[in-house]
């Protein structure tokens, strides 16, 4: 623990003593050569009253890259400035609508020593989200497929949120050493009891069906009448909410959880992961598990065990804060605990975890610390530090865009 208190200790040093690390600005351009020709990676359609923007890395499963981000911040921009575009839809080219963050990027650029690249996308993502989440024309997003980790940040802040029964939602980041962010602390913390935490401790999926039940999405349609519903939208000539709502729902369906949904469960999620600490939500599974019929809580345990302990606590923490606060600082802490997490300070978890599941693929992550044990309070209290003026803060418009409380 004396390693946590000397970065904090020096943190603050610097911060009194004015010094500056050599390191480039925060306003440095991202360097898009990294990404190839981003202009193609995110695509537009033009329709009689509006914009589509579609992502378009189908065999990455449209992973997000820091030039997609950027480009959909200026598109989205522009698309709001614009009178004759009422409302804008976004979707995904292939079997995916946005599989998250393009790990594997960040990963080669952080050993690079390219910090500064890491953080100016944590940047343009959180900023596009807090524009996705309180923008002034009505949003339509397509979640058809794969939908993990920011898929959710880019989509689910916006006002309609179509799922299909192809939808797979999901977020994974405990297993790769990382946490829940671009406003998942948001949306997770606003589920039903305690689903937000199970989802974002777990990495359990959801189907279309359940994001409709749990409020995620607004609406569902089968895969097989997409293309009817995309037509009508693209001949709507009215920005009308709920005329858009209307043509949504004209192809959609009722649907109901089927037995073996998580939502079936939720008394049991709720008694389980209500607790204050990962250490008595694990002893409350492993209760639960002892008196069981079936093998649900020892696969939720397992995937627990799986994932990183620090991201597990500092999860879990977020999560809890993201209850009480606004889009905007959900988003600010989450940019904190990011630049946290890239810079290595307290662990290498992040790193770890994309090099074990996504580079190497030995499945077989070195974590540090490796038990919850281990993890201390200062560890988890570093990520949630203040970044002082050395390391400015996400700065976000809320005096001209007001944010979702």
């Amino acid at each position: 623990m004396q390693r946590v208190k000397a970065v904090l200790k020096a943190r603050h040093s610097f911060q009194r003593l004015g010094i500056l690390y050599h390191q480039r600005c925060f306003s440095a351009q991202p360097n898009y050569a990294l990404y190839g020709d981003f202009e193609e990676q995110v695509l537009v359609e033009g329709r009689a009253k509006s914009r589509a923007a579609i992502l378009n890395r189908p065999s990455a499963l449209n992973a997000l890259t820091a030039s997609m981000a950027a480009r959909l911040k200026r598109l989205y921009e522009s698309w709001e400035e614009n009178p004759d575009i009422g409302f804008v839809l976004m979707k995904g080219n292939g079997r995916a609508f946005c599989s998250g963050v393009d790990t594997v990027a960040p990963h080669r650029l952080l050993n690079e020593g390219k910090v500064y690249e890491c953080k100016r996308f944590f940047e343009t993502l959180y900023k596009f989200v807090y524009l996705q989440g309180t923008y002034l024309k009505p949003h339509v997003a397509i979640l058809d497929g794969i939908t993990m980790g920011c898929g959710g940040g880019i989509s689910l802040p916006g006002m309609f949120r179509l799922v299909t029964d192809k939808t797979v939602f999901s977020h994974p980041e405990t297993q790769l050493g990382f946490h829940p962010d671009a406003g998942a602390s948001f949306y997770l913390s606003r589920l039903p009891g305690y689903l937000g935490e199970y989802l974002a401790l777990t990495g359990d999926k959801l189907n279309g069906v359940e994001m409709i039940a749990c409020g995620l999405a607004t609406h569902y349609c089968l895969n097989a009448r997409l293309a009817w519903i995309e037509e009508r939208l693209g001949n709507l000539m009215n920005d009308d909410p709920a005329v858009i709502d209307s043509s949504l729902a004209q192809y959609g369906d009722l649907v109901y959880p089927d037995r073996s949904s998580i939502l079936r469960r939720i008394e049991t999620v709720d008694k389980c992961f209500s607790h204050d600490t990962v250490e008595e939500i694990i002893d409350s599974l492993e209760n639960e598990a002892a008196g069981a019929y079936d093998d649900w809580c020892k696969t939720v345990l397992r995937k627990m065990k799986e994932a990183s302990p620090l991201s597990l606590k500092v999860t879990l923490r977020s999560i809890r804060e993201g209850r009480f606060q606004s889009l905007d600082q959900c988003l600010a802490r989450e940019y904190r605990i990011s630049l946290a997490w890239i810079s290595k300070s307290v662990s290498n978890d992040f790193t770890e975890g994309v090099r074990a599941r996504l580079v190497d693929k030995d499945f077989a992550p070195k974590w540090y610390p490796a038990s919850l044990e281990e993890v201390s309070k200062d560890m988890v209290e570093y990520y949630f530090t203040p970044l002082g003026e050395l390391e400015p803060e996400l700065v976000l418009p809320t005096s001209l865009r007001e944010p979702y409380i």
